[in-house]
């Protein structure tokens, strides 16, 4: 049997990334099957996991262009589970009025029949609740373009025996708590450079912001509480077989108390050393 064979499903709303992930996990040696039907998966892996077969590595794109039976989708993911398949479900997902907006400007129509776009995409949502629920990874590309959408697959797909990938996300309360976040801590308690004129129009990428914000007692022991909760949840998450855990730090706007705050969280799991860890500011240019 092939031992280093490796199943990615690629599934989501329409719109919403799906050709790009592909294309992404082409380019570090995934073999890709697009529009499968759900049924036919497990024949695709037994084909691939004979001695010798070279396909290390499959992924496959199911979605709605084979119709809304996703409960077939979650049979076949079951059976897989069952029969000890390495697989990763990647759900592609974006806002509702992201997706609309696509369609609009593309002129290509909905796979989901229904009277209009917005109509179409709150069937799909409503047939994937329950696959989303399930993915080992959701990715919510609304403030993603397609290069950043093409550098996350390539993170979390190029090296298999990676340690868990953590993101620390800093966000502003004001524009919404991020779709895909695992973790929330509100920073709103601690001093707001917003107050203080010299300090406004920078960010928490700047010196004199960080201090502002970290030199406060709050923030000290805010850090070093957090830090014992990870210390405590990062293992356990991976001994249940978490790949994958997001947290959001939220302040405000997004650009100044929580980039300090997700900066130096980001800065300690990285000395740590037993994690892979990424940063994204959603909000600092807003």
């Amino acid at each position: 049997m092939n031992d280093q064979f490796r199943l990615v499903v690629i599934t989501g709303m329409s719109g919403a990334g799906r050709s790009t992930a592909s294309k992404a996990l082409e380019d570090v040696g995934y073999s890709v099957t697009d529009n499968l039907p759900a049924d036919l998966i497990g024949e695709m892996v037994a084909r691939a996991r004979v001695p010798d077969s070279t396909r290390g590595r499959i992924a496959v794109v199911v979605d709605a262009r084979s119709g809304l039976e996703f409960a077939t989708l979650d049979a076949a993911l079951q059976r897989l589970s069952e029969d000890a398949v390495p697989v990763t479900v990647l759900f592609l997902d974006a806002d509702d009025e992201v997706l609309a907006t696509r369609f609009e400007e593309t002129r290509r129509p909905h796979p989901v029949a229904a009277p209009t776009v917005v109509e179409s995409i709150a069937a799909e949502r409503r047939a994937l609740d329950g696959l989303r629920d399930r993915a080992d990874m959701v990715i919510d590309t609304s403030d993603r373009n397609v290069h950043e959408l093409r550098e996350a697959i390539r993170d979390a797909f190029e090296e298999q025996d990676r340690p868990m990938r953590v993101t620390v996300t800093s966000f502003g309360f004001k524009s919404g708590v991020p779709r895909v976040v695992d973790l929330v801590f509100d920073v709103r308690f601690l001093p707001n450079p917003h107050w203080e004129e010299s300090l406004r129009p920078l960010t928490g990428l700047d010196d004199a912001v960080r201090q502002h914000v970290l030199g406060s007692p709050d923030a000290e022991e805010f850090l070093e509480r957090v830090r014992a909760l990870l210390g405590f949840l990062v293992p356990r998450y991976e001994a249940e077989g978490k790949s994958y855990l997001t947290i959001g730090i939220g302040c405000t706007g997004g650009r100044h108390r929580s980039v300090a705050i997700a900066e130096e969280l980001a800065a300690w799991l990285e000395d740590r050393g037993d994690v892979d860890v990424t940063i994204r500011h959603r909000d600092i240019d807003r």
